[in-house]
């Protein structure tokens, strides 16, 4: 829920960004002067962009915003919901039966926002609901109290209680709690919409993965939702994620069973409330199911200050506090921070374990240049000092005198994944950090970025991000089934942009990350078979995350690693792209991951174009 301070805490300031790095909903327009209008807004936006991030990359960002609200536009044109449909859904009848108490706790409701609502939840196609009002309205705003008590005599789903007094967002919505009778609760906002279909697909979801917690896609909208704001097309549950954005948001739903378990809302966390329960419900919860449809629409108005700057400092305070508590909860050493350049995003900074040696393995396939450049800026520019560098594939005359790097030869032909491998057997370290020739380091901190995520247990491969040397997006993590095989996210964006709902500036989930620059703990490497031999220059990193997801490890990529990646531009990953090997590579990736590519990447979004990399419709 979309909760705040100046209206009786109803809006929920969870990190939740819009497309481009928008965070929120517009922010309540204040009177006099340009900079406080709708315009001049837009033109501090632009010359802060311009400021922070190059003309260039602020006019990228202008087009893609065009372009992705064209695509919106025509998508909801096309999102009609028919009555053979809601025919089709009234008639079902499943094999459970179950009450869904929809919460929404009343502030001084704009009356027609206020029926809307009302009306949205009596349009469901599965009837079994009540809703559940408590009103702190004050007086002059009585008209909300008539208008529920209309509804309520109408129609005995619809159950209103006047609050005495307001106990804040978490305390009201607790009391709305108290009102409720059902098996699952629903969050719902008092100026918002469900669609339909709402609750028959989170029925369906119950019944069909007996799932105790679900999710729905989202649409910021203004006016009618055929005018939308933004769109959040969600990826399937995801660990990291969460951490770092409030991404699940609306429209939530779990079961009664489940909250008893975790207990109700805390005060403590008002103005992020939301996202600590989040928090909560998953860590418990046994089934967490995401549906990808545009199920809940949140309305953009006057009265909206989601995206209100002045609440920043609150809610983010109050996040931090609630992911700080999350990680003591799940015995996680670690400091929750506000992202950098990231307005409602987090960052969390896990303390090493240990600081154990790290073998870097780099393949001599460069040019003695560009491999004295990337040994170089490692040694220059790391921070982290307890690592050795295994060469392999070079006489080694250029690398210079370095006590910890060792020359391995290799006298048979080219081939990635053996050579890989072979240097693999020789390290010595307890976490490999696979590392190509042609690289720089950027970010002193690199290596530690990664190990903090490569120590923790349920993690297997990590990766950094990558730029071109012209500050374009070379590598962000890699989405399955792009082209019918693999993408790079958000490829060729400028190096500033913050990517859809800002999904290049926090640490998150992947399938897949680039071998490029990747650290694993030797043993999880190990235990996997290292990089399958049937890979001779391409896929064999992927393939190896593949098969990391196999067996229950997730893969992260993190923004807070940063390299220069001086690989063809044109090309996207090596020189030998587009040789008959990478070919006879693709195609068996392509054969081998048939199933996971036909079944669609859970990282992404079955409403996305599997023609582009960038999160278009």
């Amino acid at each position: 829920m979309k909760r705040d301070e100046q209206t009786y805490k109803t809006k929920d300031h969870t990190p939740h960004p819009a497309p481009d790095s928008e965070m929120g909903k517009p922010a309540r327009a204040k009177k006099g002067g340009l900079k406080n209008s709708r315009y001049g807004k837009i033109l501090c936006k632009g010359f802060s962009s311009i400021q922070n991030y190059g003309i260039r990359a602020t006019w990228q960002k202008v087009r893609r915003r065009r372009f992705r609200r064209m695509r919106e536009r025509e998508f909801m044109a096309h999102y009609v919901f028919t009555p053979e449909e809601r025919r089709m859904q009234e008639n079902t009848v499943f094999d459970r039966d179950i009450t869904f108490s929809i919460l929404v706790p009343l502030y001084n409701t704009p009356e027609h926002f206020l029926t809307e609502m009302i009306d949205s939840v009596r349009a469901q196609t599965y009837g079994k609901w009540e809703l559940c009002l408590a009103d702190g309205s004050d007086g002059a705003h009585a008209y909300v109290g008539d208008i529920c008590r209309r509804y309520a005599q109408q129609d005995a789903r619809v159950r209103y209680q006047v609050l005495t007094e307001n106990l804040g967002i978490s305390g009201n919505t607790n009391q709305c709690i108290a009102m409720a009778t059902g098996d699952y609760i629903g969050l719902f906002d008092h100026d918002d919409l469900l669609h339909p279909a709402a609750l028959y697909e989170v029925m369906k979801a119950i019944t069909e993965h007996n799932a105790d917690f679900i999710y729905t896609d989202e649409m910021t909208f203004s006016g009618t939702i055929q005018n939308p704001v933004a769109t959040h097309f969600k990826p399937d549950f995801a660990l990291d994620n969460l951490r770092a954005n409030n991404y699940i948001c609306h429209f939530s739903v779990f079961s009664r069973a489940l909250l008893d378990q975790v207990g109700y809302f805390s005060g403590d966390y008002d103005g992020s409330q939301d996202f600590d329960i989040i928090l909560r419900l998953t860590q418990k919860a046994k089934h967490v199911v995401h549906i990808p449809k545009l199920l809940y629409f949140w309305r953009s108005h006057a009265g909206s200050t989601a995206g209100d700057i002045s609440v920043k400092p609150y809610c983010v305070a109050s996040g931090i506090r609630a992911l700080n508590d999350y990680l003591k909860r799940e015995g996680i050493e670690g400091r929750a921070m506000e992202a950098p350049n990231a307005p409602l995003l987090y960052r969390i900074a896990y303390a090493l374990k240990e600081t154990p040696l790290i073998s870097i393995v780099m393949l001599s396939t460069g040019s003695a240049a560009a491999r004295r450049r990337c040994i170089d800026s490692i040694y220059r520019n790391s921070t982290y000092q307890n690592f050795e560098l295994l060469l392999v594939g070079t006489d080694g005359a250029e690398e210079g005198n370095h006590s910890n790097l060792r020359l391995l030869s290799w006298e048979k032909p080219f081939h990635r994944a053996k050579m890989l491998n072979f240097a693999a057997s020789q390290a010595k370290g307890k976490y490999l950090l696979f590392l190509d020739d042609d690289t720089k380091v950027i970010s002193p901190k690199w290596i530690e970025e990664m190990l903090m995520y490569a120590q923790r247990d349920d993690v297997g491969a990590v990766g950094a991000k990558l730029y071109f040397p012209n500050n374009t997006i070379e590598h962000a993590g890699l989405l399955i089934g792009i082209r019918g095989s693999v993408g790079h996210v958000h490829y060729r964006a400028a190096r500033g942009d913050a990517g859809y709902m800002g999904r290049l500036m926090y640490a998150q989930n992947f399938s897949a990350v680039s071998g490029a620059c990747m650290m694993i703990s030797k043993e999880k490497f190990e235990q996997t078979g290292g990089f399958c031999e049937d890979y001779a220059v391409a896929f064999h990193d992927v393939d190896l995350c593949l098969r990391l997801r196999e067996q229950g490890q997730l893969i992260v990529f993190t923004p807070y690693a940063e390299l220069y990646h001086y690989v063809p531009r044109a090309k996207g990953k090596t020189a030998t792209d587009s040789s008959a090997q990478f070919q006879k590579d693709e195609a068996r990736f392509q054969t081998k991951w048939k199933a996971f590519i036909e079944k669609g990447d859970p990282y992404y979004n079955p409403n996305f174009s599997l023609e582009r990399d960038d999160f278009t419709l």
